[in-house]
């Protein structure tokens, strides 16, 4: 059973109760793939898929509108991931799920993309809904790549490494403001490269501190830090050589908006002992 827990909240009640339902979704797919599979749920299947059409639309159209109304930063790729979410469902328009075996397919096939899509789009996007400032505000902080008190953990490992991961990105954050046509395309490559091996590396060192103090919170913690690799390796190199210092702020906004936000909201939970 799949349950829309604490982790997944934006703190914006239209957004999470929609989310609780595109859950409950979820959950029902499941429940007929545990069901005996000789069994036709061609009914119930085809319900399931009718209601995911639906109720997407009129989420992403919610969120988006909400997006727009606060001039959220992230609402193009937020669109983007949208889109793609509403053109799979749609792919099973045209399955044909009368024969009872194809019925099956679909529904692993449906529960597996849910499970990962749902996970990864609301921990690795949705949460961020109006966290991250406009990026005119974004650009005229002093230095909003600097690791403060603020952030400490209390965890010595935890906090070395946090402050490295700040240094990349302002290594970037200072690239970009400085950015030319000849050698910069190439340091962004190679700061992004490092940023993903760091950050990963980070990561598995959280994750093995967390199993050792046999943390409650590990699982939430995994699949918040899976979502934001997935962020990192789905970034477009094509779209960075076309248009590299716009493309790259708006990556910098979000990259340090969700490394501060998990900071704040999820990593000081974790107890020093």
């Amino acid at each position: 059973m799949f349950e829309f827990t604490d982790d997944c909240l934006t703190g914006i009640e239209t957004i999470d109760d929609e989310h609780r339902n595109l859950f409950a979704l979820l959950s029902r797919a499941q429940n007929l793939l545990d069901i005996d599979y000789q069994q036709d749920h061609y009914q119930e299947l085809k319900g399931i898929l009718e209601e995911l059409d639906r109720y997407a639309e009129e989420h992403f159209s919610h969120e988006e509108e909400y997006m727009m109304k606060i001039r959220d930063p992230e609402l193009i790729r937020q669109r983007t991931q949208h889109e793609f979410f509403k053109e799979k469902i749609r792919e099973y328009e045209f399955v044909n799920i009368d024969d009872e075996g194809e019925q099956q397919r679909v529904l692993q096939e449906l529960v597996r993309f849910l499970a990962k899509w749902l996970y990864r789009h609301i921990l690795g996007s949705d949460i961020m809904i109006g966290k991250l400032p406009p990026l005119e505000e974004w650009m005229v902080r002093e230095n909003p790549c600097e690791f403060t008190d603020e952030y400490l953990t209390g965890i010595e490992l935890v906090d070395a490494e946090h402050k490295e991961l700040f240094r990349i990105v302002e290594k970037a954050d200072r690239l970009v403001k400085s950015y030319n046509d000849l050698s910069g395309y190439d340091n962004i490559v190679q700061i992004l490269n490092e940023l993903k091996d760091y950050t990963k590396e980070h990561f598995a060192d959280e994750e093995e501190y967390m199993e050792s103090i046999q943390y409650q919170g590990l699982e939430a913690q995994k699949r918040a830090h899976e979502a934001f690799i997935d962020k990192l390796e789905g970034i477009n190199l094509d779209e960075i050589d076309d248009n590299p210092k716009e493309y790259l702020q708006e990556l910098l906004e979000f990259l340090l908006g969700w490394l501060v936000n998990h900071i704040l909201q999820s990593d000081k939970k974790i107890p020093t002992t």
